[in-house]
Order: C-alpha cells, then sequence, then structure tokens
C-alpha cells in the first residue's frame, strides 16, 4: 500500500507522458480527511496520512510511481441550490448559512450548500427558493495556496 504524506507532488511539465493516469475521485468532506485509506478507480489501496489541515483539490497529483501517478478529482455529490432573488438576499443566504458554520458555493445560477436537514429548515425559514441537485461541490475560502 502506498502512503501520501503530502497534499499535492510539484511535477513537470511532460513528466507524466507515458504512465497511466489513476484516479481518486473524493466528495467535499472527503477532500477535508487527512487520514484515511481509500481505493483508487483502478483499484490502488493507498493511504492518505496528510498535515492537518490540508485540504485534497482537483487537479493534485498525489504520487508519480514509475507506470503510473495518481490524481485527485472531485465527485459529484448531493447538494441543495439556492436562487437568490437578489444581491440582497444572496448576501443575508451567505450569511445565515455561514452562521451555521457550513460551507457555501457559488455557481453562475445559484448558491451551493451542503443537503442536510438543518440547510432545508434554515431556507424554508427564509422562504428561499431551492432545489436539490447533484454537482461538484467546492465551497468559497477552500482552497489552499499551492500552485501547479
Amino acid at each position: 500500500m502506498k502512503v501520501v504524506s503530502a497534499s499535492h507532488v510539484h511535477v513537470e511539465p511532460g513528466a507524466l507522458a507515458g504512465k497511466e493516469r489513476d484516479v481518486l475521485r473524493l466528495t467535499w468532506e472527503e477532500r477535508r480527511w487527512s487520514r484515511k485509506r481509500v481505493v483508487t478507480e483502478k483499484g490502488r489501496e493507498v493511504a492518505l496520512a496528510l498535515p492537518t489541515g490540508s485540504t485534497l483539490r482537483t487537479g493534485d497529483i498525489l504520487l508519480v510511481e514509475a507506470e503510473w501517478y495518481l490524481e485527485v478529482e472531485s465527485a459529484p455529490e448531493p447538494v441543495i441550490a439556492v436562487f437568490a432573488r437578489d444581491h440582497a438576499e444572496a448576501l443575508r443566504l451567505a450569511f445565515e448559512v455561514g452562521n451555521r458554520h457550513f460551507s457555501l458555493a457559488v455557481e453562475p445560477d445559484a448558491l451551493l450548500v451542503p443537503d442536510d436537514p438543518a440547510m432545508e429548515q434554515l431556507l424554508a425559514r427564509l422562504g428561499a427558493k431551492w432545489e436539490r441537485r447533484t454537482a461538484i461541490f467546492n465551497p468559497i475560502g477552500a482552497a489552499h495556496a499551492h500552485e501547479h
């Protein structure tokens, strides 16, 4: 079993040419786990032993081996898409979601929040228009500062 201890590997362009690409497809919560055993799409077992506070993101290269490499992809997951009527409502919704310590993503047509009963209750209380979706959830303020 391979052990991953860094959230990304710096790879020169072209260094992956000719290598088999394997994928670790993770939801938002899974991308935040720093310690976990996982199985890649190709069936390889990998142990994550990342520094506390690490967050994986799409495109991170975790391992480069002689014949293959491992790349992170974001998995679609259940979310609630909220449709604000105007800018003021969008700000209020964002405040209320953050005040409850939930993450929020901004899409061109909606705000995305985790599909959670507490969110459903909040949105009903606020009279917000919303729907359930399956989407990739990348909350604002969640990226880490490395460059590819």
